[in-house]
């Protein structure tokens, strides 16, 4: 049983290593280079550890970091939906659960279900671990785009109004990391990086 498990384990630690040609719309920090999802989730896991005592609430940080690190997975098979797109909604979709349940499906039962249950939390976002974790999860692309003389806000022609309502979710896990971006946000727009 042991071996088996571990069989299927290393499968889907191969599955996974496709997430590093996941490419994101946004750069990295002063860089033309695009992000990939492993890049942004591992990211995402140094920020929650460095950041963690900014959280609103006492949180499981462990909790967090498995939300970070693997909110994305599905990607592997939905594809990098674009936080601004207009046509794709950002929301759990049907086929992110489909993936979910297909790449998650590849671990040991009890294994595949304790993924999906941190996944679905993290998208469902009501607990203190996923608020943090959605917090990190908007306020890094947030940065990069505030390092790139506005990044995709410039290249998708995207308007304050729209990123202000995507990245207020940040409030929700941390309000002084989120009185940090609204600055950030404004900052952008006296720049004129930002459209008002």
């Amino acid at each position: 049983m042991k071996f088996d498990n571990l069989l299927r384990q290393i499968k889907f630690i191969k599955e996974i290593d496709k997430l590093k040609y996941i490419q994101r719309k946004t750069k990295l920090f002063n860089s033309n280079r695009h992000e990939n999802d492993a890049e942004h989730c591992w990211h995402l896991a140094m920020m929650a550890i460095v950041l963690l005592e900014h959280a609103n609430e006492r949180i499981d940080l462990l909790k967090v970091l498995k939300m970070v690190l693997i909110h994305d997975v599905v990607e592997i098979d939905a594809g990098d939906t674009f936080i601004y797109d207009t046509t794709r909604s950002h929301a759990n979709t049907e086929e992110e659960m489909k993936a979910a349940k297909r790449i998650f499906g590849l671990l040991p039962a009890k294994q595949a279900e304790d993924l999906n249950a941190i996944w679905q939390e993290f998208e469902e976002g009501k607990t203190n671990e996923a608020k943090f974790a959605k917090a990190m999860d908007r306020f890094e692309p947030l940065l990069q785009n505030s390092s790139n003389n506005g990044g995709t806000w410039t290249e998708f022609n995207v308007e304050y109004d729209i990123v202000y309502g995507k990245k207020k979710v940040i409030k929700e896990g941390s309000n002084s990391i989120w009185t940090y971006a609204e600055g950030l946000i404004n900052e952008s727009v006296e720049k004129g990086i930002l459209k008002n």
